[in-house]
């Protein structure tokens, strides 16, 4: 149970998440939830690319992703190039 009115529900595309979410699998992000390392979320960037990862580090200046499948690259973005970052609450299996 999410009780959050701005959280909402995208589905997985690609395979950058596996073993932890497949393509097609349904999450509910929380725009509002705080991020703490370790915690999985979707990140926007300003350039309209959005991805899954899990969050390394943040700083005023940076954020660090990693990929959980080994086939993608980690990510490190500036702050600057970061339109949104919302928490992964709830994911399907």
């Amino acid at each position: 149970s999410v009780n959050e009115e701005h959280a909402y529900a995208p589905e997985i595309s690609g395979d950058s998440m596996k073993p932890a979410h497949r393509d097609g699998a349904l999450i509910v992000v929380s725009p509002a939830a705080q991020i703490r390392r370790g915690d999985r979320a979707v990140v926007k960037t300003r350039k309209g690319e959005v991805m899954v990862k899990e969050m390394r580090r943040k700083t005023p200046k940076s954020i660090e992703l990693k990929s959980l499948n080994a086939e993608h690259r980690d990510r490190t973005l500036s702050m600057a190039d970061v339109l949104w970052v919302a928490r992964i609450v709830w994911a399907s299996q």
